[in-house]
């Protein structure tokens, strides 16, 4: 359940391992106090972008929403770092909420592995031959044999992340879309990948698994040696992100699409 408030009292404080995110804890709590996360009004990540990934997943299912400060290297989900006025930067804030994808992925003996994905689902080959991949949306045929070294799918909010890098759509915080990106494609080597609706199932084959094994991965959760892998929006998880009203994250997957 939600618990999205007007006014901000209680803030709970997590950092990264990194110095200058621990440090950056200890003035604000000074500051302003410091609390457990269930009684929590909003969570404060202090950290780049992996140590956000790694708060998201760690309070998931605690209905806070979540304002990260950038106290590390890459801080594409991250506001900009301030001690002052924090409260106030906490009550002006946008929030976007998001669903993460859910993956089932299964082993040559069927047994399941479940995770949850908020930047995307990853199958990858393990060895030195391509992957061979049967690609299947809402149980009709789509490809019937993708090569290649793996294919993604990616949320809105991880479609500026590794689906960026694998030459895919940066899609709008808010569309009702997924990113499915071929990564190093061979064939069909021209294919560029797919948009799809949000509300669709997506089942990939492993072909060949015992010759070309895959791995298949949810953000940081990974199940090697898959023969299948099943993937779709978690519809009964919502996540909260907050961003700074000027810098929201819909301005930044805008203005990514114009860097050169």
């Amino acid at each position: 359940m939600s618990k999205l408030k007007n006014t901000f009292d209680k803030i709970a404080f997590v950092a990264s391992e990194m110095p200058e995110a621990m440090a950056a804890r200890e003035r604000l709590v000074e500051v302003y106090g410091d609390c457990e996360v269930p009684e929590a009004d909003a969570i404060v990540a202090l950290g780049g972008d992996g140590h956000m990934l790694q708060t998201l997943h760690r309070f998931m299912n605690n209905g806070v929403p979540i304002y990260g400060m950038n106290r590390g290297s890459v801080g594409f989900l991250m506001n900009d770092y301030s001690e002052i006025n924090l409260r106030e930067r906490l009550a002006a804030a946008d929030i976007s909420r998001i669903h993460p994808l859910s993956m089932i992925a299964y082993e040559k003996s069927g047994k399941a592995h479940k995770a949850l994905a908020i930047n995307e689902v990853s199958l990858f080959r393990e060895r030195y031959q391509a992957a061979k991949l049967r690609i299947m949306v809402d149980d009709t045929l789509r490809m019937e044999e993708l090569i290649c070294d793996g294919v993604l799918v990616a949320t809105p909010a991880g479609s500026t992340a590794y689906n960026l890098s694998a030459h895919g759509p940066i899609l709008p915080i808010n569309a009702p879309l997924l990113a499915l990106t071929p990564i190093s494609p061979f064939r069909p080597r021209r294919w560029r990948g797919a948009l799809l609706p949000n509300k669709v199932r997506i089942v990939i084959d492993v072909l060949e698994a015992d010759k070309r094994p895959v791995s298949a991965v949810a953000d940081h959760f990974e199940t090697r040696a898959v023969t299948r892998v099943e993937v779709e929006k978690a519809r009964n998880v919502e996540l909260y992100m907050m961003f700074d009203a000027n810098h929201s994250l819909d301005e930044r997957v805008l203005a990514e699409q114009f860097r050169y």
